[in-house]
């Protein structure tokens, strides 16, 4: 006599998580753990990484990353869900996912079954129902609201499901919005373990450099030309311009992304003439080229620059051209005036003025700015 068979799954739980519908994550967000990672997007971070890994491991806890613009907080998030991809991770984190979502999708309203919801209302709804999923909300600050006439708290809504542990969260956010913003709401802050993301050394940005170079030849489809030897000189020649002290001050240039922005204009120099690789001409003009290097910088850097590469460019029949600050273009004195709208049509002037002094060798451009509305001076 013959019996009907019933098929068991015992993976209940996915079997369950597959059938969910998630509109709102499906819409806004983007998940790191299955994206294609030509190689590791957080290379020379594994202290970070792993301090990461501590706080997602901790029970009712999330993480918070902190750090000035530019500096690789989101790659650190890429770099432990290319972990996660690779099955790199402690067991406890296997299988899990990490949903990129911009907090400004999050400000909006949505319309489900005829009814208005909050967005970031219906999102929390969904991730209660989701295991193993971690939501990753870049620039957080802007969740918290301000006074009585700003926006409304959107952080008030995570709370709750935060304290009970039903989602697990990184916030990423900037120092000065950082001590702007989140700081003021203690009761946020609680749901968080803070990890300071500092700036990388010389020494550690070229290897961020290095490691990049496959993927930026991937997205291009132009190779650097030379040897290991010579690109990791070249690199550093591009770190050092880079450096501290020679870079504008107050266009938020930070290592990695300082030194990244010069080495992506090389390769975006030899597009533009067609060529199959970057060579030593286009890294040249790609420091001479840089709006974040003071241009007395550009000069003295070029100046080193041919010197050491002399003998070979000889050999590779290179010309370097000799380059003078006339050759760079600067701006001696600009004006801008911004107009912001008021319920009391207060105007925000700010009088930035660039100075450039090239027969002294001053080293730095002062930007001095004047708010009529909070009547404040400062030096940026």
């Amino acid at each position: 006599m013959e019996k009907d068979i019933e098929i068991i799954d015992f993976d209940t739980e996915n079997s369950v998580e597959n059938k969910i519908e998630t509109p709102v994550l499906d819409m806004y967000g983007e998940d790191l753990t299955s994206k294609t990672y030509v190689t590791n997007p957080a290379i020379a971070r594994d202290e970070e990484i792993k301090k990461l890994m501590v706080v997602v491991l901790t029970p009712d806890k999330s993480a918070l990353l902190v750090g000035k613009a530019g500096i690789g907080k989101t790659a650190i998030v890429e770099g432990l869900a290319y972990l996660i991809q690779q099955d790199k991770v402690p067991n406890a984190l296997k299988g899990y996912r990490i949903i990129k979502i911009n907090s400004t999708s999050l400000l909006g309203k949505m319309t489900i079954n005829g009814r208005e919801e909050m967005t970031i209302s219906l999102l929390v709804e969904e991730l209660k129902k989701i295991h193993k999923t971690i939501l990753f909300i870049d620039e957080v600050h802007t969740l918290i609201g301000g006074d009585s006439d700003g926006p409304m708290d959107l952080a008030n809504i995570l709370k709750p499901a935060l304290d009970r542990g039903d989602i697990k969260a990184i916030g990423a956010t900037t120092t000065e919005e950082y001590e702007t913003y989140v700081i003021r709401d203690r009761a946020f802050l609680r749901r968080f373990d803070r990890i300071d993301v500092l700036e990388p050394s010389e020494e550690t940005t070229v290897q961020i450099l290095k490691g990049s170079l496959p993927r930026i030849e991937k997205k291009t489809g132009i190779k650097f030309k030379y040897s290991d030897y010579i690109t990791t000189l070249l690199i550093k020649s591009i770190v050092s311009a880079t450096s501290q002290y020679k870079r504008v001050y107050g266009l938020a240039a930070m290592y990695p992304d300082v030194a990244f922005s010069v080495l992506s204009q090389a390769f975006s120099l030899a597009l533009l003439e067609d060529k199959e690789e970057v060579s030593i001409l286009e890294v040249y003009n790609a420091i001479k080229t840089s709006k974040r290097i003071y241009p007395d910088v550009i000069v003295k850097e070029l100046d080193k620059f041919r010197v050491e590469y002399q003998k070979f460019c000889e050999e590779e029949n290179i010309v370097l051209p000799v380059v003078t600050i006339n050759d760079i273009k600067t701006i001696s004195t600009t004006i801008v005036l911004f107009i912001t709208p008021h319920p009391i049509n207060i105007f925000n002037i700010i009088l930035c003025i660039f100075y450039e002094n090239v027969n002294k060798h001053i080293d730095f451009i002062p930007v001095v700015y004047y708010y009529i509305y909070g009547g404040e001076y400062g030096i940026i």
